[in-house]
């Protein structure tokens, strides 16, 4: 009787798709000034037809479940629209999809829309989670620290910074409860939190620890055997800057040109100059001992939920909200024998980062390893950033409604 009553609501809201999806009025995503949004039929994206929109839809029914159970963000962003969390919740009534229904529902609950910045296109970069070698203790060559979140860091929300930190997302708690701003790397690795017992790890290389930071997690293998997870738990609040930059403008040659491949092989000439142009980004990352990750999944993005290799992605938090469909079209280059091929997906946001500024800005998660690094660092493409926007029904059938 239940398998009947499920099938029989599937059913329903499946066949009710045709019947709305013609009668509903295209509203456009909320774009900032300066930024352009324009409707693209389905059939006239590239590779659209072509992709996996089962594998898609699995992704992104993991974002509608967890915000209808109410699990907050790790790090906060945009409200969910109320038309995105309607979508989802007929998605989450149908559950798993094939390939052929899950296109059908996207298409039809959906539009999409291609955004681009005036005078200019998307910009993609590509995020991985490294695994490196490192102790649980400190011993031998391990004897950079991993930290794990101080109790007096505050983190702001992102409509609620206080007067005086403009321009930081956190600070720290002084025992009279005023607020000040929080030491920043030089300070902290020069020993401003010493003697709190925060270190959770420790590897070899503070190189090695720099790239993790930037990526937010990581793996370590033990010496003597086993792999333990790594989660973001929180920063300091300062700005985050690229020392690609700075690195580009020490060497005299365009940022572009610098990859995590040259500026690894820059860093690793001469430790005093590494320290020095790792110091450049204030910004510094604590982490967690993540158990409940098992070796399959990926690290916890933004969300809240751990990401999928080249379906999850890392937005803007302040324009596009966690959980909605973007339609990804760029490249990944040659690396390492890999032949180049476009990418061609729908993706979902569930991700976000201190460096993803702007509406057509995206950081397409790669996966774990050595592998994974070599293509994300490679990837500094432009292409095409097409959102799948909930199509609104028509003002006088939404007054109708009770």
């Amino acid at each position: 009787m239940l398998w009947t009553a499920s099938l029989a609501l599937a059913l329903s809201v499946t066949s009710g798709l045709a019947a709305t999806a013609g009668r509903q009025a295209l509203s456009a995503p909320p774009v900032p000034t300066g930024v352009v949004a324009s409707p693209v039929a389905f059939s006239a994206i590239s590779g659209w037809a072509r992709d996996d929109h089962a594998r898609a839809w699995s992704v992104w029914l993991a974002s509608c479940k967890s915000q209808a159970e109410g699990n907050p963000p790790l790090r906060d962003g945009v409200p969910i629209p109320e038309a995105l969390a309607a979508v989802c919740r007929e998605a989450l009534a149908l559950g798993p999809q094939d390939d052929r229904s899950a296109r059908r529902f996207f298409e039809s609950r959906f539009a999409a829309w291609r955004i681009r910045p005036n005078g200019g296109g998307a910009f993609y970069t590509g995020y991985y989670e490294p695994e490196i070698a490192g102790s649980l203790v400190r011993e031998g060559v391990y004897q950079t620290p991993l930290l794990d979140r101080p109790a007096d860091l505050v983190t702001f929300q992102q409509d609620d910074v206080p007067p005086g930190f403009e321009g930081y997302t956190a600070a720290r708690r002084l025992p009279d409860g005023a607020l000040a701003i929080y030491p920043d790397r030089a300070a902290i690795e020069g020993g401003a939190l010493d003697g709190q017992g925060l270190e959770r790890a420790f590897v070899a290389d503070p190189v090695d620890r720099f790239f993790m930071q930037v990526q937010g997690s990581g793996r370590l293998r033990l010496p003597r055997g086993g792999v333990v997870r790594f989660a973001y738990a929180g920063r300091n609040g300062h700005p985050y800057t690229s020392i690609g930059k700075v690195v580009a403008a020490r060497l005299g040659v365009p940022p572009g040109k610098i990859t995590m491949a040259s500026l690894r092989a820059f860093l690793a000439r001469d430790p005093q100059v590494a320290r020095d142009v790792m110091r450049e980004n204030k910004s510094f990352v604590f982490f967690r001992i993540a158990p409940f990750l098992g070796p399959d999944a990926g690290p916890i993005g933004g969300e809240g939920l751990p990401v999928t290799p080249l379906r999850s992605i890392a937005v803007d938090r302040r324009i596009w909200p966690y959980g909605l469909p973007v339609f990804v079209g760029t490249a990944i280059p040659d690396v390492g024998g890999v032949r180049p091929r476009r990418i061609r997906k729908l993706m979902i946001a569930q991700d976000t980062g201190s460096a993803i500024v702007g509406a057509a800005r995206a950081d397409i998660f790669f996966g774990s390893g050595d592998e994974a690094g070599a293509l994300a660092g490679a990837v500094r493409h432009g292409g095409e950033f097409l959102v799948l926007w909930p199509r609104q029904p028509p003002q006088s059938e939404a007054e109708g409604r009770p």
